[in-house]
């Protein structure tokens, strides 16, 4: 599996419904990916599952992560602990767009308990489909790699 292309996707238990729309999605978009669950509704922890996933985009073994929980923050806190995320949480579009263009996200954190199941898809579509405009931005994230 390419790096280039591949995406991690994790979730919590309050995730796991958005989690099944995001995957589905992503197989009619014809995207490799890699489901590390949770896969039913027990309760479980999101740092331990931001940690899995985002450890996958850090090492090279995928490009992207999708991480959901409830509100998105608690997996957005925990995958940026580690070096060379730059997760952010989106509930609209714009800013998933603008997280790839100028900041080269690499982690996308969504809320289910915040998005539902079409702006959810819109969100990672407009993630997906940008790519890091570099220039003046490039400056910027080298900056943040070096926090």
């Amino acid at each position: 599996m390419s790096s280039s292309d591949s995406i991690v996707i994790a979730c919590d238990h309050a995730g796991l419904p958005l989690k099944q729309e995001i995957v589905t999605a992503l197989q009619e978009l014809g995207r490799t990916f890699e489901d590390l669950g949770t896969h039913d509704t027990a309760s479980v922890d999101y740092p331990d599952y931001a940690r899995r996933a985002s450890s996958l985009v850090a090492e090279g073994k995928h490009r992207f992560a999708v991480l959901i929980c409830g509100s998105g923050v608690g997996m957005a806190i925990a995958a940026n602990k580690l070096p060379h995320i730059r997760a952010v949480v989106c509930s609209e579009p714009y800013s998933a767009a603008m997280s790839r263009r100028h900041n080269d996200a690499n982690v996308l954190c969504m809320g289910a308990r915040v998005v539902g199941p079409g702006l959810a898809r819109e969100i990672l579509e407009a993630f997906l489909g940008q790519q890091f405009e570099g220039g003046r931005h490039q400056r910027r994230v080298d900056k943040l790699e070096a926090c």
